[in-house]
């Protein structure tokens, strides 16, 4: 039914990424979460097998070694974060349509790699700044992590032309709007 779609929202920490895929996949019961896999460790309540699948670095390298990644990147070293083959197959056994919720690099992998079958968006903040305000209101950082996120967020920016669609978020009722009709449009509904 679905063709195997793949719908795709990359964006710098602290765009506001997460809170969109989760607004779609409330409106969306035929599209499923693709629970990516990391290196780090668990942050707060976040549980393996539901945020992520977490791997010590080594488990992370021998998979990659065994090829059982559509894309993997290491964002920071030692830090790996990756789509695994297994769960793209889960999803699509089901019949769902894959909503993927990565990094930049992550995004632009996924979209070479799924092609016409993959809608990628790409989610900024109205200004670096902003994202800097989001990200210590988020409260899950420290202050040397969350400039680094934010120097890593001004190089991602440059990636946005590599998308489908870019979608600034500035207003987050406008963002869901733009979003839905986005993926509307692409799912064909």
């Amino acid at each position: 039914m679905n063709n195997k779609k793949v719908v795709i929202f990359s964006a710098p920490s602290g765009s506001g990424k997460s809170t969109i895929v989760n607004h779609i996949l409330s409106l969306h019961p035929e599209m499923e979460f693709s629970v990516s896999a990391t290196s780090r460790l668990p942050r707060g309540n976040e549980k393996d097998g539901h945020e992520y699948y977490f791997f010590s670095a080594d488990e992370f390298r021998r998979m990659i070694s065994e090829n059982m990644f559509v894309e993997y990147e290491e964002v920071y070293t030692g830090s790996f974060y990756g789509t695994l083959k297994s769960e793209v197959e889960r999803i699509w056994d089901k019949g769902h349509v894959i909503i993927f919720d990565v990094d930049v690099k992550g995004g632009v992998n996924l979209k070479n790699y799924f092609g016409d079958k993959a809608l990628s968006v790409f989610i900024k903040a109205p200004s670096v700044e902003e994202l800097r305000k989001r990200l210590i209101k988020r409260g899950t950082d420290s202050c040397v992590d969350i400039e680094k996120r934010v120097s890593k967020a001004s190089q991602e920016m440059t990636f946005a032309d590599r998308f489908d669609h870019v979608l600034v978020n500035d207003d987050l009722a406008t963002a869901f709007g733009e979003a839905e009709s986005m993926v509307d449009d692409f799912l064909g509904a």
